[in-house]
């Protein structure tokens, strides 16, 4: 008989892609129950549009981008993600050394999968993106949570780490800017991590797909340039900057030292020449949007709807007896923390599943981004000051009567 075992694993690192919230909340929809969705980063339904200048050069480019490109992607679609990585101090890249993909996505799971065998262990954030802990376990390999710190505005526990690093560790994640806290790592922390990451031999895999959506006049830094003589993964893409989450457009680089790594850029290679090639109109336009930093500027500033959708959301929630949350410095995400004496709150899963079904709102719990303690839920807040609002007044109100016996 087969062993189903790996297929298990799986199912207990997914977050709401399934399970009782996600299935509730299908429930309800198809009954026709209007959901206001605040669980997932998804710009278009809250009518944010990409730049028409960006839909008119991909309109523009599709007679041209009909067939099949290289399995890595467009030369100009790399050359454009090489001269970004040079701005961003990233040295070293050349246009054999970049991916494109279908998102980011699709590239997390290649690149764990052309290094993993089983036993292998990778470090990952908690809280975490949840598919880089289903992509580690996909690959047969284990994913080993280090802790980001609340307390210390959500920043990666050095200590920690540093006490979770085995003779199986073979790299270490890095979400920064990070989803689900919305936090942004600061060069310090960064220095240290690439100390370690030197120190004990691992590779480096910066996800840093929220780059571009920085508040509040700060700049991102990206680990890569600190760490010119790593090998470091670097993942990027326009679905969240440039407002185009459909049309899957991502990339990866590849910088530092591969010399030792030569089987391992073999089997990257050969995986991405299995699905042949990432989506080629939307790859065309790569280089344009890398250039167009202003548009997404001003969503970023005093007036702009993400900055102004921060200010309101983080008040508000503050404002709720029994809830706190750290003011985010990037991206459009919130993890608030829930008093779970004074409600006593033992499921955040249940908590978020009682929410749904009595207020018709929508949050993932804690639990899904691999966070042990059922006190925190995420908040996307890419909807209107006016959802917004209604979602804020609809948890207060919730959180004036709710509790778990």
């Amino acid at each position: 008989m087969r062993n189903f075992e790996k297929s298990s694993k799986l199912n207990n690192v997914c977050y709401d892609i399934r399970g009782p919230v996600m299935d509730e909340a299908n429930r309800m929809i198809g009954q026709g129950i209007d959901i206001l969705k605040l669980n997932i980063g998804n710009p278009a339904p809250f009518g944010f549009r990409a730049p028409e200048e960006l839909l008119k050069q991909m309109n523009e480019n599709l007679s041209d981008t009909e067939g099949y490109s290289d399995s890595k992607g467009l030369p100009s679609a790399r050359m454009a993600v090489v001269k970004y990585c040079r701005k961003k101090g990233i040295e070293h890249v050349s246009a054999d050394d970049v991916y494109t993909g279908n998102g980011v996505s699709e590239l997390i799971t290649l690149s764990m999968q052309g290094l993993l065998n089983y036993g292998d262990e990778i470090l990952v954030p908690s809280p975490d993106y949840p598919l880089w802990t289903a992509s580690v376990t996909l690959a047969g390999g284990t994913a080993v949570h280090y802790v980001c710190d609340e307390g210390a505005e959500w920043y990666p526990d050095i200590h920690d780490i540093k006490s979770k690093i085995t003779d199986r560790t073979k790299g270490i994640v890095i979400i920064n800017p990070n989803n689900p806290t919305g936090t942004l790592y600061p060069k310090a922390i960064l220095e240290e991590i690439v100390e370690l990451s030197r120190q004990n031999g691992l590779i480096i895999f910066a996800d840093e797909i929220y780059d571009r959506l920085v508040l509040d006049g700060l700049e991102h830094v990206s680990i890569a340039s600190l760490a010119p003589d790593l090998l470091t993964i670097t993942f990027n893409g326009l679905s969240k900057s440039h407002l185009i989450a459909g049309y899957r457009c991502g990339w990866m680089s590849l910088c530092g030292d591969k010399s030792f790594a030569k089987g391992y850029v073999e089997g990257i290679n050969l995986l991405s020449s299995m699905r042949l090639c990432s989506n080629v109109p939307a790859q065309s336009v790569i280089g344009m949007a890398l250039e167009m930093e202003e548009e997404t500027r001003k969503l970023l500033i005093p007036g702009g709807r993400i900055y102004d959708q921060r200010e309101y959301i983080y008040q508000a929630l503050n404002e709720i007896p029994g809830i706190s949350v750290i003011k985010p410095k990037a991206a459009f995400y919130m993890f608030p923390k829930i008093d779970v004496d004074r409600f006593h709150i033992y499921d955040d899963e249940k908590f978020v599943l009682d929410f749904l079904k009595d207020k018709k709102i929508l949050l993932t719990h804690g639990g899904g981004f691999h966070w042990e303690k059922p006190d925190h839920f995420r908040v996307v807040y890419l909807p209107e000051l006016d959802q917004l609002k209604t979602a804020c007044d609809k948890l207060a109100d919730f959180m004036s009567y709710y509790r778990q016996m």
